[in-house]
């Protein structure tokens, strides 16, 4: 008989524990990040049952079993209310795959090696704002691996989106109605250029541009009726400033300010994806306010397998839903610790949302899972990431010598009205746009204002 000294509740009662006392620290036989530092296998700050499905289930679900209406009770604990009622009674499936235990491959290669040059040179300034130990901004990589308040895990989100030092995404988007028909099929273009926490050879800043945080910019290249509408955040540095926001608006025929505090909005028609909502970080941290972590323990995340390279255009297959196009294909893991991060708009005095909570893989504390709620309380929407390396069979993508990292896709639904955003990262999107990383020149021809009018006309 097989008697395990480390078993589910010890795991459960040790992470309770550390919440109540508000230690945040990663693992649970041993710390996990001087392990990743060493690039050792992070078993050895884990016992099986949290690196395993078939150890937490005990036997009842296995890897590569799929996580259906039949079985999604035993695993109801690792989902957010959301993706459990996807499974429950919308006919989600969601395909199990090995635990990833070399952290490695979950970090473009630049980013980690910054984030272990520049391990404990973060601190807080007397605003809020992230800086080095000498005061400038930071320089790259996650400012606090081994967060150890909430305020430090959400930081790791806000200062480099897509961990590249620029990225641009080509998307293939479409949105579900509430019978479960495609209302709109969008493509767009998203760019996003930091201007510092750069991991390159360049060094971390681009000189000059040292208060700004990033340039980011998105266009709709097709359908006709909404080709060239284009939006521009040039994000400060200081994250109590709202962003600048300018658009291009086809009807208008010129470049116009918005109100950049009005980010709880679709970017055009029928679409549940809002400005808000990019990387569960899309307004400057500290217009929200009130952050804690309410909660810790394993999870089911998107975080590996999910790039579908061997598609022409990078596309996965859809199920589901009343008409079989509500999701798409999905693998998940068991994340063996997250921290659940609770925060308020408390910049917003007309924000129709009264919080958020953010599910963050302390592995490399990127968020695996995120949800707002609106003014009563009440669940309105979820924002559910897949990830992977860029990587399948002899297919491959590099951001430069490395194998690529990123987001694949996206669920982003409106429970409240049923209204499902889901889109990719594709290999293309009309226009004959490309997603790539770390390319030159992307400011000039996506992220000024002439740029942005030039796209659209």
């Amino acid at each position: 008989m097989h008697i395990r000294k480390f078993d589910f509740d010890f795991s459960r009662r040790l992470f309770m524990e550390k919440t109540a006392k508000g230690i945040l620290s990663a693992g649970v036989l041993a710390p996990m990040w001087p392990l990743i530092a060493q690039g050792a296998d992070i078993g050895k700050a884990y016992p099986d049952e949290l690196l395993s499905i078939e150890g937490y289930t005990k036997g009842k679900i296995k890897t590569g079993d799929l996580i259906t209406a039949d079985n999604v009770e035993l695993v109801k604990d690792l989902l957010d209310p959301v993706a459990y009622k996807h499974v429950k009674e919308m006919g989600r499936r969601i395909r199990i795959v090995p635990s990833t235990r070399d952290v490695t491959r979950m970090f473009p290669a630049e980013y980690l090696e910054a984030t272990l040059r520049n391990q404990g040179k973060a601190r807080f300034d007397q605003d809020g704002n992230v800086v080095t130990t000498d005061g400038k901004p930071w320089i790259g990589g996650n400012p606090f691996p081994e967060a150890k308040t909430a305020e430090e895990a959400f930081s790791n989100l806000c200062l480099s989106w897509g961990r590249h030092d620029n990225s641009t995404y080509a998307v293939r988007d479409w949105e579900i109605g509430p019978d479960g028909e495609i209302t709109y099929q969008y493509d767009f273009v998203w760019v996003e250029e930091n201007m510092v926490a750069r991991t390159g050879a360049g060094g971390p800043y681009i000189a000059g541009m040292e208060d700004k945080l990033r340039l980011q910019s998105v266009f709709f290249t097709s359908p006709a009726d909404v080709k060239g509408t284009s939006y521009l955040n040039t994000w400060y540095y200081d994250q109590k400033k709202f962003p600048d926001l300018v658009g291009y608006l086809p009807a208008f025929k010129r470049v116009r300010k918005f109100p950049t505090n009005q980010r709880f909005e679709p970017l055009v028609a029928g679409m549940a994806l809002y400005l808000s909502d990019a990387w569960a970080a899309g307004d400057p941290m500290l217009t929200w306010g009130n952050y804690k972590v309410v909660g810790r323990g394993p999870f089911l995340g998107a975080v590996s397998q999910n790039w579908y390279g061997d598609d022409p255009n990078w596309e996965r297959p859809v199920h589901g839903g009343p008409k079989g196009q509500t999701f798409f294909e999905t693998q998940m893991e068991l994340c063996p610790e997250v921290l659940i991060v609770e925060a308020e708009p408390v910049g917003y005095s007309r924000a129709p949302v009264s919080k958020k909570r953010v599910w963050i893989d302390v592995r490399n504390m990127m968020y695996v899972a995120y949800i707002t709620y609106d003014r009563r309380g009440d669940i309105w929407k979820s924002f559910e990431p897949q990830y992977s390396l860029y990587e399948q069979g002899a297919n491959k993508v590099l951001d430069g010598k490395h194998t690529a990292w990123s987001w694949t896709a996206v669920h982003c639904h409106d429970i409240q009205s049923n209204r499902m955003t889901r889109f990719v990262q594709a290999k293309s999107a009309a226009g004959g746009y490309t997603s790539g990383y770390n390319r030159e020149g992307l400011v000039d021809k996506f992220l000024t204002s002439q740029a942005i009018q030039r796209l659209g006309t």
